[in-house]
């Protein structure tokens, strides 16, 4: 029985640990996490900062019988001769294999008064990672600095619970790295319809309590300054213990360090030269990790990553990795923009390589379930990005373990038992699962799937176990 130890207790390491559960790991689990609090869902810390989730609604399950979970526990070194993970109450835990699931750190741009002469942030002064964070975010006027998704997300929570928000960005136009040109102007026109000021092509020069001076002199008074300019991986750990690192802990296609003994999953691992950056690749290494670890095949990687706007009534969402115009064969564009209708898809072979899309919810579930499943794009392109039944694809296509809801990493079997159980309509299966309660992005697939349940019948049980498989 081989012994495991996890540092960090984000959601990679949550789904880790319950996946080794699930393929019969026998030896003993230790999680190691930095913060005082169980595991929780920072994908859905928006939802905390607008008011309309309580942080306890974020904590996820609690681990599997067995698991050892020490909070507020800090490693202070790894002894890679040993195998012994040093913490800072001066213990040191044996393992055979080590899983580093560190995390991020957020990046605080060289901006004078943003951080104390001693290095700590300033007053009035956060970022946005932790529970701890939404709490320091107070009073009636903030500038939010950076509009990457988290920038845009925060940005749109505070202006739901009232708050006057003035969003800076160094670009012309928000989520850069994931949008064309076409949809960036979109986007910020939502923004704007959505009262929030806009400072794009603009960057933060000088901070003092109550004021942001901006790159132009332009000086705009506000009650606290929402950080969103981007992560660093956190190598620290890795870095002390001797092992590879460039951005993140360098890992090869098993999540392996140049160590054999000591893994990495999630935001402080580079694999193939790239850092997660997205929850549900992060879950999805995981996943790999456990079943290599437990002897078992591995789930085929995802084909398509996606990132997605988790914010209610801004349906956006962009697909694929930058840059990968040289596999291009066919690119189909979409614009209505006097409906906020944005959609360009770029294939090869009919299936899809990038896509960017604004305003088109069942077309970004629907290319989600293809992506997951690298299956081709219906021939008829224009109904299949306007969600006309018969190019509709949706939950019941997908395998038991697909990813529904990502902001919740709710699957297709959990939502059909829960059903079965009882929960017979969106709403309820909501409240059973917290599907659809993040940005709400897969109402429309819950919805669906609920429509397939019904119309095969409770008295038809095994034909239904047979739909959604």
């Amino acid at each position: 029985m081989s012994a495991v130890v996890v540092v960090g207790n984000g959601i990679a390491a949550h789904r880790l640990v319950d996946r080794l559960h699930h393929h019969g790991h026998r030896g003993p689990v230790t999680v190691l996490g930095a913060e005082p609090v169980a595991a929780y869902n920072r994908v859905l810390l928006p939802s905390v900062l607008d008011g309309t989730l309580p942080a306890r609604a974020l904590a996820l399950p609690g681990p599997p019988e067995g698991t050892v979970v020490r909070l507020g526990t800090r490693v202070t070194g790894i002894d890679r001769e040993s195998r012994l993970v040093h913490t800072s109450d001066g213990t040191g835990l044996p393992y055979d294999h080590l899983v580093l699931a560190t995390g991020a750190r957020p990046r605080i741009p060289a901006v004078p008064g943003l951080l104390t002469e001693a290095g700590r942030l300033a007053d009035g002064v956060t970022p946005l990672r932790t529970v701890a964070d939404c709490r320091r975010v107070t009073g009636g006027r903030v500038a939010v600095v950076g509009a990457g998704v988290l920038g845009v997300e925060a940005a749109l929570a505070l202006r739901r619970r009232g708050t006057r928000v003035t969003l800076v960005h160094p670009r012309p136009y928000p989520m850069n790295r994931q949008l064309d040109d076409p949809a960036g102007a979109i986007l910020a026109r939502g923004l704007r319809d959505h009262g929030i000021r806009l400072e794009l092509s603009r960057q933060a020069a000088g901070y003092a309590p109550g004021t942001l001076t901006l790159d132009r002199g332009q000086a705009i008074g506000t009650d606290a300054v929402v950080v969103c300019a981007g992560v660093r991986p956190d190598v620290r750990l890795a870095g002390a213990a001797g092992l590879a690192v460039r951005t993140g802990a360098v890992v090869d296609d098993a999540l392996t360090t140049d160590d054999p003994h000591i893994h990495a999953i999630g935001d402080c691992a580079e694999e193939h030269g790239a850092v997660p950056g997205l929850a549900a690749t992060a879950w999805h290494q995981a996943e790999r990790l456990a079943a290599a670890l437990c002897g078992v095949r591995p789930p085929p990687r995802a084909c398509v990553p996606v990132t997605r706007l988790k914010a209610p009534g801004l349906d956006v969402a962009a697909f694929g990795p930058p840059g990968a115009s040289d596999a291009v064969e066919e690119t189909v564009t979409l614009q209505d923009p006097a409906r906020g209708g944005y959609a360009r898809l770029d294939l090869h072979g009919h299936r899809l390589v990038g896509a960017v899309l604004v305003g088109y919810p069942r077309a970004i579930a629907s290319l989600s379930a293809l992506g997951d499943q690298g299956l081709p794009v219906p021939s008829d392109r224009l109904a299949f990005l306007l969600g006309t039944p018969a190019e509709r694809h949706g939950p019941v296509e997908l395998p038991d373990d697909a990813v529904v809801c990502h902001c919740n990493n709710v699957t297709k079997r959990t939502l059909a038992d829960s059903w079965r159980g009882g929960a017979r309509d969106a709403a309820a299966l909501a409240a059973a699962t917290r599907a659809t309660t993040g940005c709400g992005s897969c109402a429309g697939a819950v919805r669906d799937l609920c429509a397939v349940l019904h119309a095969a019948g409770p008295r038809r049980e095994p034909a239904v176990a047979e739909a959604v498989r």
